[in-house]
């Protein structure tokens, strides 16, 4: 709908019917009806709503395919003539680019022991509140691998007083516009989420983004990291990471050109690299499963 109301504003009053929203979980009958009578010449839908469709950068993705493949072919149209996949100094025609295979990030990896599982998820739980608490954060997004485990997040987070509620795509458009109501009306301090919520959330009072489990990559955590920070106001990222991952932040500081310090809580304040620091001199933050993450994001 951001988007939509974007082009309506370009577009102007008068053009308004250019543009054709297709949301999912809407009436599906009344937007069809609508394309039949507007002819709309733009068309914004979510993934649900046209054959799972994620954003334009995305449409070329292995997962995507034989989405992208079914919806060409309805209207008349052909992928490029001898696609090619670029890269730094090399160039693979498409068809010779081995598919990597769908991804389903809503399963949890597999872990042969389950209450060491649950403990790693409580020290989690544990890190994000004392985050909140350290900082006074008011306006709060947790971000996560596997839907599986929003719940249980949300279950101990107000165990222990904190107002949470789970996002994800599976509540449906009803009970994911009441608790993004909830959220930005100050009922509800944290918001725990996976990817979906990555890009399209516009919460420009969400003062700390706390990465429950690391990003997959320096462009998805740019993205959960862009939800803070936002219309010239100062943000705060965290991430808790274990010191077995400790590499990976360190490879997508690199990528990011985003100075990250190690942190640790003491007595219910940060402390960066040995020395303690205020809310807003802080730069970044990696460490152990005790520890966190934390790069300012403006």
């Amino acid at each position: 709908m951001q988007i939509v109301r974007e082009v309506e504003n370009i577009l102007g009053p008068e053009n308004k019917r250019a543009v054709q929203q297709l949301v999912g979980g809407a009436n599906r009958s009344r937007q069809e009806e609508a394309l039949k009578k507007n002819k709309p010449v733009i068309v914004v839908g979510t993934p649900g709503r046209i054959a799972e469709l994620d954003e334009v950068d995305e449409l070329l993705s292995f997962n995507f395919r034989e989405a992208m493949r079914r919806i060409l072919d309805h209207v008349g149209r052909s992928w490029s003539d001898d696609p090619v996949l670029v890269q730094a100094k090399k160039v693979t025609p498409l068809e010779l680019v081995p598919p990597s295979g769908p991804v389903d990030s809503t399963q949890p990896a597999s872990d042969s022991n389950p209450s060491a599982s649950q403990s790693k998820l409580q020290h989690k739980v544990d890190a994000l509140r004392r985050c909140v608490h350290a900082m006074d954060a008011k306006c709060v997004i947790a971000f996560m691998n596997h839907t599986k485990q929003l719940k249980d997040v949300v279950y101990k987070l107000e165990a222990r007083g904190l107002n949470a509620a789970e996002l994800h795509g599976d509540l449906g458009k009803l009970g994911r516009s009441t608790i993004m109501k909830k959220f930005k009306n100050g009922e509800l301090r944290v918001l725990v989420t996976n990817e979906l919520s990555a890009r399209g959330l516009d919460i420009p009072e969400c003062d700390l983004v706390v990465n429950l489990d690391l990003p997959t990559d320096s462009v998805h955590y740019a993205h959960r990291a862009g939800r803070t920070g936002r219309l010239g106001r100062k943000g705060i990222v965290v991430t808790i990471c274990e010191e077995s991952q400790v590499f990976v932040v360190r490879k997508m500081e690199k990528q990011l050109g985003v100075a990250i310090h190690s942190c640790e809580f003491t007595e219910g304040k940060f402390v960066i690299d040995g020395e303690e620091k205020e809310e807003s001199t802080m730069d970044g933050v990696s460490g152990s499963s005790d520890m966190v993450q934390q790069a300012c994001s403006t």
